[in-house]
């Protein structure tokens, strides 16, 4: 495949080598725990190449495996992927890579809930510090940076409140004093970014999301650059990361449509926030597309396009009205996680109580809405009829 391959061939062909492929369009599904060799020297060739597409032991991977690691590594820029049994372990695994007793770590406030829980309830335990910092602080990170500092971590748009952070800056400054940085890159998907051209060191996906696109599997992944593949992928193989075959197989399936999927999310998008904007109901839209999201000027710089998940602000609202917004949607579920193919909804209460380094006006609620694959006037209708049920229940 050539470099000048547009990003749709690319999404394609990555990773479909015949080695893997052995001549057919998917790669199979190889089930394995114990390889058997013929020889000693036939074993000896595996051990010494295990970490090069070999097959050696079931945990080290199958050409199912080794196929969607190369596709994976290939579209975000890396040198190596590891693959993990949720984008929760592959956040877990690439930090416990990379962190011991003593060390201090950068988290970003906005980071996805259990992220923060990661940190708070486990590594805290493991002698590890945690300093949260804004979003939003861009060179100003310098003066948070210790001796000790080991890891910055980055998560852009930020969860649920989607501020866009400026990654190459903060991952320029992290490097002035040799701090590994780490991006949760889930909402942008293999596709929408370039992280190691902005300097990342580890991009983290929850392939549970866009990559899977179907709601059917838990998967993360965590590529990483030359400098660092090696560590991350003999550290998570000691913690015992592996995922099933036939989950790979799915999200590997899942990965071909990924640019037509996520190009009509996107669309999708764009057309109900366009209107939301309209309404008088809503106090601002959190679309990094849009300028009332905080770091849109860093969305237009660094991300190709968008995606269905944003949030929108009301201006005014308690848990009984969102609670009839919510509610009672004829297409829209709610649920968590987001990136398939439904539209879901949710109301998001208490903040303030997973934030530390910032607040937010907890006197207007906030909606987070996965945009999905309906049609985008049903889904509008939708909302519409959500909004007379917030309105109803208000005016009472």
């Amino acid at each position: 495949m050539s470099k000048d391959d547009k990003l749709a061939t690319q999404i394609v062909s990555v990773g479909r080598e015949k080695k893997f492929t052995k001549g057919i369009i998917n790669p199979p599904v190889f089930r394995a725990s114990t390889v058997v060799f013929d020889t000693m020297d036939e074993m000896r060739f595996a051990i010494k190449n295990k970490t090069n597409g070999e097959m050696f032991y079931g945990r080290r991977g199958t050409p199912t495996h080794f196929s969607f690691q190369q596709a994976i590594c290939e579209l975000e820029g890396g040198a190596g992927t590891a693959l993990y049994s949720s984008g929760a372990g592959a956040i877990s695994s690439a930090l416990l890579s990379f962190l011991k007793s003593g060390d201090h770590l950068l988290m970003v406030d906005t980071a996805y809930e259990p992220t923060r829980d990661l940190c708070n309830k486990m590594l805290a335990g493991f002698g590890i510090e945690t300093t949260y910092y804004d979003p939003m602080i861009g060179a100003g990170i310098r003066e948070l940076i210790r001796p000790n500092t080991k890891v910055l971590f980055l998560e852009s748009p930020g969860s649920i409140t989607m501020e866009v952070q400026d990654v190459p800056t903060l991952s320029r400054i992290a490097h002035e004093h040799d701090v590994i940085v780490m991006l949760d890159n889930t909402w942008a998907s293999p596709i929408n970014s370039r992280p190691f051209d902005m300097g990342v060191d580890i991009s983290i996906q929850a392939a549970t999301k866009y990559i899977v696109g179907h709601s059917d599997v838990m998967m993360g992944t965590a590529t990483a650059n030359e400098q660092h593949w090696e560590q991350l992928r003999e550290n998570s193989y000691l913690m015992g990361q592996t995922t099933s075959p036939d989950d790979v197989y799915l999200a590997a399936r899942g990965l071909r449509t990924l640019g037509v999927r996520m190009a009509q999310h996107n669309k999708n998008a764009l057309k109900v926030a366009n209107w939301l904007v309209t309404r008088a109901e809503v106090d601002h839209v959190r679309h990094p597309a849009f300028d009332t999201c905080p770091g849109h000027e860093f969305f237009k710089r660094d991300f190709s396009s968008g995606n269905g998940l944003f949030s929108f602000v009301l201006k005014q609202g308690d848990l009984a009205s969102v609670t009839a917004f919510v509610e009672n949607m004829d297409h829209f579920k709610m649920g968590f996680s987001w990136g398939g193919f439904e539209s879901l909804i949710l109301g998001v209460f208490g903040i303030n109580n997973i934030r530390t380094a910032t607040q937010w006006d907890s006197s207007k609620p906030l909606i987070r809405l996965h945009i999905g694959l309906e049609d985008a006037d049903d889904l509008i209708a939708d909302l519409d009829a959500a909004f007379s049920r917030y309105n109803a229940i208000l005016q009472k």
